[in-house]
């Protein structure tokens, strides 16, 4: 097929804005660059007392009601995928995924992968790969994901447990800026990386390292930012910037 000069997709925003005061319903709309799916209503205000641009997205107050930033679809053989966030989330009454789903609802989003005491949940009938944060776990963290068809596999490194969630070491704190990378190689494996603001260096840490088992590299993928309540207390997520992108397949 005909290739043009363009190979590379990239949906990329600073939430420069500003605008405010907007609300939304259920269902999806559009903020920035970005697709938006929710479960029930909330509202949009962009942040102005600090600088860079920042988008504060206000979620209803009913518990495990959600919102999910979103950009695709992505295909790893294409030439790889790699989706970027910087975030912070109001309270700790909430969960947290970022990274790749093949599922995602876009009526009534459902998070990817949901943790509560010890055992992490994969949701959705695709695969998955990402960093997830749950309110409902008995120990605080950020846990790598990543795992196909309600079930997980992948993790490379020995010692790596993989059916629950391999932890980030991070002490969560509430109000803090996070950064989550997730990328997918060409042949579907895969790697989750965290960055926190109180870390000793600026270098993002790799959480976790993925073989092809839980990403078909065939298969197609969303980039995701999502929030859900876990108490019926509405949470805020401020997004200081997010990323995705993958190339384009020349061959349709």
């Amino acid at each position: 097929m005909p290739q043009g000069s363009y190979g590379r997709i990239r949906v990329w925003d600073d939430f420069l804005g500003p605008d405010n005061d907007l609300t939304y319903g259920s269902g999806t709309v559009k903020v920035g660059n970005f697709g938006f799916v929710s479960v029930n209503e909330g509202s949009f205000e962009w942040t102005v007392d600090e600088p860079g641009g920042i988008v504060a997205i206000t979620l209803d107050s009913g518990n495990d009601d959600n919102a999910a930033l979103m950009a695709g679809a992505f295909k790893p053989s294409d030439g790889g995928m790699t989706m970027e966030a910087r975030f912070k989330f109001s309270t700790l009454n909430c969960a947290i995924y970022a990274g790749f789903t093949e599922t995602l609802a876009l009526g009534t989003p459902v998070m990817p992968a949901e943790f509560a005491t010890a055992t992490m949940t994969y949701n959705g009938s695709g695969g998955m790969i990402g960093l997830q944060y749950d309110l409902d776990g008995t120990t605080d963290d950020f846990r790598a994901v990543a795992g196909d068809a309600g079930t997980s596999s992948g993790a490379t490194r020995a010692g790596d447990t993989v059916t629950n969630g391999i932890r980030a070491e991070q002490t969560i704190t509430a109000d803090e800026w996070y950064v989550v990378r997730v990328e997918v190689f060409t042949d579907g494996t895969g790697q989750c990386l965290i960055g926190h603001d109180g870390g000793a260096s600026g270098d993002l840490k790799v959480v976790a390292e993925y073989t092809t088992a839980p990403i078909t590299n065939t298969d197609l993928f969303y980039a995701v930012l999502m929030c859900e309540n876990r108490t019926g207390v509405a949470n805020v997520l401020e997004v200081d910037y997010m990323n995705a992108e993958g190339f384009r397949d020349w061959s349709v």
